[in-house]
């Protein structure tokens, strides 16, 4: 039987250190990826990334690129699930797989619109009811990433 995969979780761009921290303790939790992409709005010595993420930060394995093109490049098989709200398909009907990369944008933005209409089949949206405009960014992570893990099988 092969080894499991892990999930690989990117952030485009981060700017609030606890939520990043909050994402890296997930991670570690999860034995996914976390990969920090493009310029970060802190310093990764920052003392709220550090709180955010406890005593954990040795289980965690941190990637850095300086853009998604370079990510790209160093997997070039591996299949990108985009996050945004301005999209219909709902992040239950992923199919997810195994390895798969889940990417998130910015707390502030999101993901750029011209990134979205380039892989609009490939980006998912969480469900928001009532006028609340989005959720915390490591919220959202933990609910896509837990729901890869069960539509994998992960969680039996």
């Amino acid at each position: 039987m092969e080894p499991f995969k892990p999930f690989h979780i990117v952030l485009l761009e981060p700017e609030i250190p606890p939520n990043t921290g909050n994402i890296a303790r997930l991670c570690g939790a999860t034995g996914s990826i976390l990969h920090l992409v493009g310029k970060l709005g802190f310093s990764t010595d920052d003392r709220a990334l550090k709180r955010a993420g406890l005593d954990y930060w040795q289980e965690v394995d941190i990637r850095y690129w300086q853009d998604l093109a370079e990510l790209k490049a160093a997997y070039p098989g591996g299949r990108l699930i985009y996050t945004s709200k301005k999209v219909e398909k709902c992040y239950v009907d992923a199919g997810f797989q195994e390895g798969d990369f889940i990417v998130f944008g910015k707390e502030t933005k999101g993901l750029p619109d011209e990134l979205i209409e380039a892989n609009r089949e490939n980006t998912v949206r969480i469900p928001i009811f009532g006028k609340v405009r989005s959720l915390n960014l490591s919220t959202a992570a933990g609910i896509v990433l837990y729901e890869a893990l069960r539509q994998t099988g992960r969680l039996s």
